[in-house]
């Protein structure tokens, strides 16, 4: 006999809005949500939007950094159980920062609709909200640090691989600790949940140094934002503010390549947690599976192509491989994930044979 609902108190339409919201905000992270089941995937869904809309703030280039820093200690105290700072005082703050409407991008429409996601969030059982809070709050004071930090270069300028890792642990670590909340929730083995914890902040420090990896020119052409470290970047007589420079090309990819060499070294670890990670309460395989899959595609490509990342021209996964791996994943189970992942380090994914499945 099924137990109660853990969604019964949550508003329909506000929750319907936040996976609509999703959809909109990242084409990437909406694919984990679609293959998620209830109720986990609304537990997800609520839990990356509480960042998205920290790390809108964070990449706003045109809000100063100290405006910055006190919008996102703002919304840490929000989401603080013991603090009495209400939502509609962040809305208050941020709402001078917001496009006009009729210019506003799907995420700066999630920044403006923080109320309505907070509410929606607090509607959720009181053990989900515990899960997710801690994760989301270390982030958001993550973020606020490092704006303070570089607020008088007008951008994030990271200096060694240290900070690199640090700001990857507040980007992504910090989401893969909340997943890891989230699926051991009641029994769990001591030695499965160890590993998890143990593997958690790696599969998400992956992610985010991959996008690091491809991302080089958007992050410094729309947001001033300089990832690869300072001191690698020297080595190769390279500034952070002539990253893209074509004069500079030979130096920079060198660094990128270095970039993608450590995102690399997470991926077994990534694997491991995979391995483990329990499928509960609609938890699936394939939401975190194909993230990773697709995360080593995308090194792939930028192993193959790493001066792309530094021009307009960029580098991505192909639609028709995305589409390939999440169908692939959809039939297939743990056991296949090895194999999957040397294929695709390899080439392409929908353009191998099929048989070898």
């Amino acid at each position: 006999m099924p137990g109660p609902d853990p969604l019964a108190d949550v508003p329909s339409d506000d929750l319907a809005w936040c996976h609509e919201a999703v959809q909109d905000v990242s084409r990437t992270f909406a694919l984990t949500v679609d293959v998620l089941e209830e109720p986990m995937d609304s537990y997800i869904c609520l839990g990356y939007l509480l960042c998205r809309v920290a790390d809108t703030v964070e990449d706003a280039s045109h809000i100063p950094p100290a405006e910055q820093a006190t919008l996102l200690r703002t919304y840490d105290a929000v989401l603080d159980p013991t603090d009495d700072t209400e939502v509609d005082a962040f809305a208050a703050e941020v709402e001078e920062w917001l496009p006009a409407e009729a210019e506003r991008n799907a995420d700066w429409a999630v920044v403006a609709s923080a109320p309505r996601i907070v509410g929606t969030f607090e509607a959720l059982p009181a053990d989900v909200r515990e899960a997710i809070t801690p994760p989301v709050r270390e982030m958001v004071d993550g973020m606020a640090d490092f704006v303070e930090r570089y607020a008088d270069e007008g951008g994030l300028r990271i200096d060694d691989r240290r900070e690199l890792e640090e700001y990857c642990y507040y980007a992504a670590g910090t989401v893969g600790n909340l997943i890891t909340n989230l699926v051991t929730r009641g029994e769990i083995d001591d030695e499965r949940e160890r590993t998890l914890y143990d593997t958690a902040e790696e599969f998400g420090l992956l992610l985010q140094l991959v996008n690091v990896s491809k991302d080089v020119y958007d992050d410094y052409d729309e947001e001033n934002n300089v990832y690869l470290p300072a001191e690698w970047l020297a080595e190769e007589g390279v500034e952070q503010d002539e990253v893209l420079d074509p004069a500079k090309r030979e130096g920079a990819t060198s660094v990128v390549r270095r970039t993608t060499d450590l995102a690399r070294s997470y991926l077994d670890d990534a694997g491991t947690y995979l391995q483990h990670v329990p499928l509960r309460e609609g938890n699936t395989l394939e939401a975190w599976a194909v993230p990773f899959l697709l995360a080593v595609g995308t090194l792939r490509e930028v192993r193959e192509h790493p001066e792309d990342v530094l021009t307009e021209r960029g580098v991505k996964v192909s639609r028709k491989e995305v589409f390939a791996v999440v169908s692939a994943m959809s039939s297939k189970g743990r056991d296949a994930l090895p194999s999957f992942r040397e294929r695709i380090a390899s080439a392409p994914f929908h353009q191998q044979p099929t048989s070898a499945d």
